[in-house]
């Protein structure tokens, strides 16, 4: 195999050698500057960056002196990341790491999942007080702790929850990024964190990605505008002393990330490959990537995702190649979550290629300690290069010095005021006010009046959680109640302070079956909560195969009431039977704690005046087919319903699309079996292509959605029954003990679940009607079951209950979710009775089981 070399900078001294890396593949055949063929990149193509020092001549003398005084030890944990749950303080005096993180779901030590700023100040003390012992044998250095903070300081209590990037993007507002930047990095000094994972510069260009949402905007001229805007905000202005940079100043390290290509992947699957050419590469994905390095960017996190079928993670030609010799970035690159355990011949505890191809750190939240042990032996056997180990190392001192860590003041730390302040509070309703984006008003019904009587419906109306998305609180954005959200208001809160302070009413009715007589409805609905591959989908059509939210609009409808929706969203997706629906309506995004700011411009004066106009314009283009996966302006056969830019108002400045003059398609151009491929039994019926079956032995008997009852053999019947006060919402079903019977889930495609299993649950919701006399078994695919009777002999008879099996539990018993073909399966031999009424898959999993593996018979 021929290996290019790369030339790595910023090493002490005259380094001149080149250093091997391995891209695993065979770079003779493809020549440098061959638009990319088999992920090569040609640095010599890629534009020119003026990369700031961050440091001068006197830190970088204060750092070449440090080095002399590092074992191989220390060096090699400088180079390392754990997670919170894996690590104690103590663990430092044995290996000397240079960061930790707090996951998604990770809690500071000794405190429950959701804390606020105490526990994580105590947490941030506690790791820092021993790696700055004075020690024999110790260089004390200090750690550099990240944390996602992504849309605020949003793992963290009574932080402010700012738009998602999807919403600021269609603000068009790069100064309030700057300041949104700001704040953040304020709230998150102040928890006694240093670095944000943020900004993500992604360029989605497929929305059935899990991530669009942290993209700004499908053009990468407005990320490009967006970049520096948010790294200044963070870290402030570049100087070239540094002192503005300083978490003393309330700043913290910015990660530009995730490079390069994560918005690219085809088929929209996260971590899935780029297959682009160079040119594109550069020209749309890299385009967020100059302006944040030129602002003095201090670090670069890697994408999971490949590059013409090479991982970022082992692509030296980009790490090394471009991003720091080409363009002379002299900060640091961080790995991705395990990231660097993907590349080919690489594990968690073992990746020389990784480290060979550029990243300084690499973050190992469970397996660090393995990892370090086998880098200590690679460095001591010459594997890792010293020049290598030096330069990663420098990289991170250089950070380290330039944020201030190695002073001992913290003004802020600990000033849980900061969180929430009246100031962000009111800068999170400022983007939220100018993230909105209104799509249809027929009749000019919007705004409402001040003094207007206001239905306010739709399962998002009020949920602090539902509105602020993924990334809040917890990794999926579930789990969470308004409680958890002191310094925040929900979207009907706002309306009824707004309305109520003008003589208005807001009556609060979710299910919209309030039968006050209203002026018009709000009703608020949407996505629920997700976060990266766990919110990948196969088509962009909303609720496909259970429109329980289009339902409710043409129900107020069908009463006379005027509807003006509310879409929380965190991508653009076929809506045009709910739009059809909608005497207005508003793409709302996730819009973060301060709700009120939907009532800031939708309610008017007492006369119907606007108070406050729309200023959101579509950052993404809205599709009017769910097939329109790649929906991008520039690209042929572009033909959206709303395009890029597009956005009405109060004023007139933009005219409604020519599409809404009159009613839109109703024909998703998808096919149910592409849709629907994780809600099996809703509200009395089996969502198409699925089908419920009933099975014993060989024998196989379908169940119609006519409500009719069906039995097999002897064995087991199934007949309508009502739930949650819906006629035959439910199926009931009696086993007779009369031999082994099921009822499973059939006809639709062969599904993949393998990459939900981690952040999902099976959600079935069932009433025990007789309590089962033997072992009741619920399966997913082929394989082992797992043991339901121990819930089903606990829940009090003749009452409806929910229970959610969590998905990593069905692999863990030994089910192969890769190749699923029945996704549902409930069993049992003994007499039994049981009804249910809802069986699909959720990403709520803050209260899922995980039963006994039994084996299926």
């Amino acid at each position: 195999m021929k290996l290019r070399t790369i030339l790595l900078s910023g090493l002490a001294g005259s380094l001149t050698a080149g250093l091997l890396f391995c891209t695993g593949i065979n770079a003779a055949s493809v020549p440098p500057g061959s638009d990319g063929k088999a992920g090569i990149a040609d640095p010599a193509r890629w534009p020119v960056v003026s990369a700031p020092r961050l440091a001068d001549a006197a830190t970088e003398a204060k750092i070449t002196a440090m080095l002399s005084r590092m074992s191989v030890e220390e060096k090699v944990g400088q180079m390392i990341q754990a997670d919170l749950p894996s690590i104690r303080p103590s663990d430092l005096r044995d290996y000397p790491l240079g960061s930790v993180l707090a996951g998604g779901d990770s809690a500071p030590f000794n405190a429950p999942d959701r804390s606020g700023v105490g526990p994580w100040v105590e947490t941030a003390r506690a790791l820092r007080a021993v790696a700055l012992e004075q020690r024999p044998g110790h260089e004390p250095i200090p750690l550099i702790f990240g944390i996602d903070a992504v849309h605020g300081n949003s793992n963290v209590v009574g932080a402010t929850l700012f738009p998602h990037n999807i919403g600021l993007g269609a603000a068009n507002d790069p100064d309030l990024i700057r300041r949104i930047g700001a704040a953040t990095a304020v709230e998150t000094a102040a928890a006694g964190i240093d670095w944000a994972f943020a900004p993500t510069l992604a360029v989605p260009q497929d929305d059935r990605w899990g991530r669009t949402y942290e993209g700004y905007s499908e053009d990468p001229d407005l990320v490009r505008r967006y970049a520096g805007a948010m790294v200044e905000g963070l870290q402030g202005a570049f100087s070239a002393s540094g002192s503005d940079s300083a978490v003393q100043k309330g700043r913290v390290a910015a990660s530009a990330k995730h490079f390069l290509g994560d918005g690219g992947t085809r088929n929209g699957i996260d971590q899935g490959d780029t297959a682009v050419g160079e040119d594109t590469l550069i020209r749309i994905h890299a385009a967020g990537y100059k302006p944040a390095i030129e602002v003095g960017a201090m670090t670069v996190m890697v994408s999971f995702s490949s590059w013409q079928g090479v991982k970022m993670h082992g692509n030296g030609t980009l790490l090394t190649g471009v991003l720091k010799d080409r363009w002379g970035f002299d900060g640091f690159v961080i790995s991705d979550w395990n990231g660097h355990a993907q590349v080919p011949g690489c594990t968690e505890d073992d990746c020389v290629a990784a480290i060979m191809a550029g990243i300084d750190m690499l973050m190992v939240p469970y397996d660090w300690k393995a990892l370090f042990k086998t880098m200590v032996a690679q460095v001591k056997e010459g594997t890792i290069p010293m020049a290598r180990l030096d330069d990663a190392v420098r990289r991170i001192l250089r950070v380290k010095f330039r944020l201030g860590l190695f002073e001992t003041a913290r003004p802020l730390e600990g000033q849980a005021a900061l969180l929430g302040s009246e100031d962000h509070r009111a800068l999170a309703r400022e983007a939220a006010a100018k993230s909105l984006v209104l799509l249809k008003n027929q009749g000019n019904i919007l705004p409402l009046k001040g003094n207007a009587r206001v239905l306010v419906a739709g399962s998002g109306a009020d949920d602090i959680g539902r509105q602020s998305g993924g990334w809040s609180l917890s990794w999926q954005g579930t789990g969470n109640k308004n409680s958890d959200f002191p310094n925040a208001q929900s979207i009907f809160a706002g309306l009824k302070q707004t309305l109520t302070a003008q003589g208005g009413e807001a009556i609060l009715s979710v299910d919209g079956s309030a039968k006050d007589k209203v002026d018009a409805a709000i009703v608020v609905f949407g996505e629920t909560p997700y976060a990266e591959g766990q919110g990948d989908i196969p088509t962009l059509e909303y609720q496909p195969g259970d429109k329980a939210d289009l339902a409710l609009l043409k129900n107020l409808r069908a009463r006379g009431i005027p509807v003006v929706s509310v879409f929380l969203s965190g991508r653009p997706l076929w809506v045009n039977p709910e739009i059809n629906a909608s005497d207005a309506f508003v793409a709302a995004f996730l819009p973060g704690s301060e709700g009120g700011a939907v009532a800031d411009i939708l309610i008017g004066d007492k006369d119907g005046k606007p108070r406050r106009d729309f200023q959101g314009r579509l950052s993404f283009s809205w599709p009017d087919n769910a097939a329109q996966y790649n929906l991008n302006q520039g690209q042929p056969g572009y033909a959206p319903l709303f395009p890029l830019g597009y956005g009405l108002d109060y004023a007139g400045r933009s005219k409604p699309v020519a599409a809404l003059a009159r009613p839109l398609s109703e024909l998703s151009g998808v096919s149910p079996a592409s849709a629907n491929t994780d809600t099996w039994f809703v509200r009395g019926r089996n969502p198409a292509p699925w089908a419920f079956a009933l099975r014993q032995g060989a024998v196989q008997v379908p169940v119609g959605n006519d409500g009719s009852t069906v039995t097999v053999g002897e064995a087991l019947s199934l007949r309508p029954v009502d739930a949650g006060g819906l006629q035959g919402a439910g199926r009931a079903l009696s086993w007779t003990g009369k031999g082994d019977a099921a009822l499973t889930v059939t006809g639709g495609p062969l599904l993949d679940l393998d990459r939900l299993s981690l952040g999902n649950a099976l959600l079935i919701d069932y009433r025990v009607d007789r309590a089962p006399e033997g072992i009741v078994r619920v399966a997913m695919g082929r394989g082992a079951a797992l043991d339901l009777t121990p819930t089903l002999r606990l829940a009090p008879a003749g009452q409806w209950r929910s229970v959610k099996l969590r998905l990593s539990c069905f692999k863990q018993a030994g089910a192969d979710l890769k190749k699923v073909d029945t996704p549902f399966t409930l069993a049992t031999g003994a007499p039994a009775g049981l009804s249910i009424a809802t069986v699909r898959i959720v990403s709520d999993v803050s209260d899922a089981i995980c039963p006994a593996a039994i084996p299926q018979p």
